[in-house]
């Protein structure tokens, strides 16, 4: 049984029918854009045979929705999807008794129908399923209308009755504390300061007079404190020496190499920078006090977690706090939806029964968000004469992925670290293993080796916020692994697609790498100042499939001219859908991978608009080519991350096929090869 349904057994928390036809489909996970809503109103129209345009989705609410904690890991269709699939079934089973043998459609008898009763009480036959009419089939998304003719459709469009506008004034670098604030004498407009500790805000009834307060206050306050010394320079050094609690996830007793002459060992150093969530459009949020209440609209990723830690901040009873999710722009990872949040509610606590929607602007968003860790992984592995792997070494040092609201012993949000009564943020922990880890998601090679060993390190101390950005410690892991396994084919003078088939008996594994050769033609020449690469992973072990073969020029700069994807995610809802995911994430991840690092020198984050921290631009993005490798029987699985980390290792890989030079440090920046060549 999928832990959503463990957690919410009821069949009345996942769906309520209407007396007009239609049924309404209640979920705990967050449309992000992925198209989640979608796929799960397909799986309820297909398992109760109706239309799919008489599913509604509910968005997630605490008052209303099932609690499945966070929409993360790729794991929406596999949780909420198989819960949802098992309640829509369940439901038409019962729905149809009340209607044998009465001549009537079984919705009519929904009156009749008691749906306070465990899923899993309801015993259905084996031979009961429907034909699939949706699941299968690709359907438009049914948020993208809106936001294509740029109809409402985002918190940011969000206006309540008397809502005033806020902006919040961050320290000047990190350690520092509020000492003086001015007086709000000749700010524009009915400009309201809010203080609490070092927690500042400015409220205004119009948003241009909030934002040009905001800019006085920053250049009235004073503020003092001891700013970390760390520079971005500096990062891998810190990284390999700062304390750190260690986890083996798993262990092997025979690292030596063998002790034919002809065996080789390979020993390599990787690292990643911290890396923003760069979203287009910067987070925002919307609270309301009333006498007993206090209503926050966010979009967050957990609506009962962020209530959680709103609850814990402000010191009140859970129960008067209720979070509706809303849609934002851009979402990969625990991002700044919860912070705001928070901001909007401690400012909403000052000014009872007024709305107050508090946006960040572009230099909140790339300076004060939760960063993607930055990692160090060393491999060391063994190869016999032949080319074989005998023994494989990894080690995975950064800070932990997650600092998302309820995960920590003490509130995770931002503002909660500044208010008086509030307390630092701790360093991040890592998910469990049975959740995927952290640092070591991905550390395992999805190869057969017979010795592995693999201690993830993870930080004690955290001189930048991290947090979990899609895909977590895989990204890092499968670039390093899958550069080192690029590095022993052609020191053994073997291709590197034959290479890995050598290492897998994984059916499925290899199918992917031979469909995405095929969908390539691998082994075509390629022209002078370019290169090909492939990259190859199962997402977390336990995942969808994923191989990705990348072309590249590099002349000044590292250009991708095309990308050629294979996934493999078991039964597919809306192959559109997959693609999308799919696509989406190898280009956010190109663009990682080619240029994206935050900079920072004594506390404060100097990479904190587009021009220092640039991304991937429409003109850059390469022709992708995807091919769902079919797995109608299998069970489905995630696709949304599973094409970050083989994304990068093929770039990783074309570029040494193009330049005979191994870069190990991301992003793939022209300074970096300069600096591969010359050693």
């Amino acid at each position: 049984m999928t832990p959503s349904l463990q957690d919410n057994p009821l069949l009345s928390q996942w769906l309520e029918f209407h007396t007009d036809g239609t049924v309404t489909a209640l979920t705990g996970k967050s449309e992000l854009g992925q198209g989640v809503a979608t796929a799960l109103a397909q799986i309820v129209a297909d398992e109760l045979g109706i239309p799919l345009d008489r599913v509604r989705m509910q968005a997630p609410s605490t008052d209303r929705s099932p609690n499945e904690g966070f929409t993360a890991g790729s794991l929406s269709i596999q949780h909420s999807g198989t819960a949802l699939q098992s309640a829509a079934r369940a439901a038409r089973h019962l729905l149809e008794e009340a209607a044998r043998g009465r001549g009537v459609d079984p919705l009519e008898t929904i009156g009749e129908v008691n749906l306070d009763v465990p899923v899993a009480s309801v015993t259905v036959a084996a031979d009961t399923t429907l034909p699939s009419r949706d699941i299968g089939r690709s359907v438009p998304r049914r948020d993208l209308d809106a936001k294509v003719l740029g109809e409402p459709a985002f918190i940011h469009d969000m206006r309540l009755p008397g809502m005033k506008f806020c902006r919040v004034i961050r320290p000047p670098y990190r350690g520092a504390h509020l000492v003086e604030v001015p007086d709000a004498t000749g700010l524009p407009g009915d400009s309201t300061v809010i203080r609490d500790g070092s927690f500042l805000a400015v409220v205004a009834s119009l948003e241009r007079h909030a934002i040009a307060a905001h800019a006085m206050l920053v250049e009235r306050c004073r503020w003092e404190g001891e700013a970390p010394e760390l520079e971005d320079a500096h990062l891998t050094a810190f990284l390999l020496s700062a304390p750190t609690e260690d986890t083996v996830l798993v262990e092997s007793e025979i690292l030596e190499a063998p002790g034919s002459a002809d065996a080789l060992t390979f020993s390599a150093q990787y690292s990643r920078p911290f890396v923003a969530h760069a979203s287009i459009g910067t987070a925002c949020a919307i609270a309301q006090w009333t006498t007993d209440r206090l209503d926050v609209w966010s979009h967050t990723q957990g609506v009962y977690p962020l209530r959680k830690d709103i609850a814990r901040a402000l010191g009140v009873d859970i129960e008067r706090v209720h979070v509706q999710h809303v849609e934002g722009s851009g979402c990969y990872g625990h991002n700044p939806a919860d912070d705001v949040a928070y901001d909007a509610a401690l400012v909403a606590r000052h000014l009872p029964d007024v709305p107050i929607q508090v946006t960040w602007s572009r230099e909140d968003e790339l300076g004060w968000s939760p960063f993607g860790p930055a990692m160090c992984v060393t491999i060391s592995a063994t190869t016999d004469s032949a080319g074989t792997i005998t023994s494989w070494r990894w080690d995975g040092y950064g800070n932990g992925h997650s600092s998302r609201p309820s995960t920590l012993p003490t509130p995770s949000l931002l503002a909660y670290a500044s208010q008086a009564d509030g307390q630092p943020i701790p360093p991040s922990q890592d998910p469990p293993l049975a959740a995927g880890q952290g640092t070591g998601r991905n550390a395992l090679p999805a190869y057969d080796i017979p010795h592995v060993h693999a201690v993830a390190h993870r930080l004690t101390t955290m001189p930048m916020r991290a947090s979990a950005m899609r895909s977590l410690g895989a990204y890092t892991n499968v670039f390093a692994i899958e550069s080192h396994m690029d590095d022993m084919a052609h020191a053994h003078g073997i291709d590197p697609i034959d290479y890995r088939l050598r290492h897998l008996t994984d059916p499925r594994a290899r199918r992917v790498i031979e469909s995405v050769a095929e969908l390539a033609d691998w082994g075509v020449a390629v022209g002078d100042n370019s290169g090909r690469g492939i990259g190859f992973a199962r997402y977390k072990n336990s995942g969808a499939w994923c191989a990705v073969i990348a072309d590249i020029e590099a002349i000044d700069h590292i250009v991708v001219k095309h990308l050629w994807i294979a996934v493999d995610c078991g039964r597919v809802v809306n192959p559109d859908g997959v693609i999308n995911q799919i696509e989406g994430g190898a280009i956010q991840a190109a663009s990682w991978t080619l240029m994206e690092q935050v900079r920072f020198a004594d506390g404060v984050v100097t990479s904190s608009d587009w021009e220092t921290y640039p991304i991937l631009r429409f003109p850059d993005v390469p022709p992708v080519a995807t091919t769902i490798v079919s797995a109608d029987d299998e069970p489905w699985l995630g696709s949304g991350e599973a094409s970050s980390g083989p994304t990068a290792a093929a770039l990783g890989n074309a570029v040494r096929a193009a330049l005979g030079v191994r870069v190990r440090d991301l992003p793939l920046t022209a300074e970096r090869i300069v600096v591969a060549m010359a050693e």
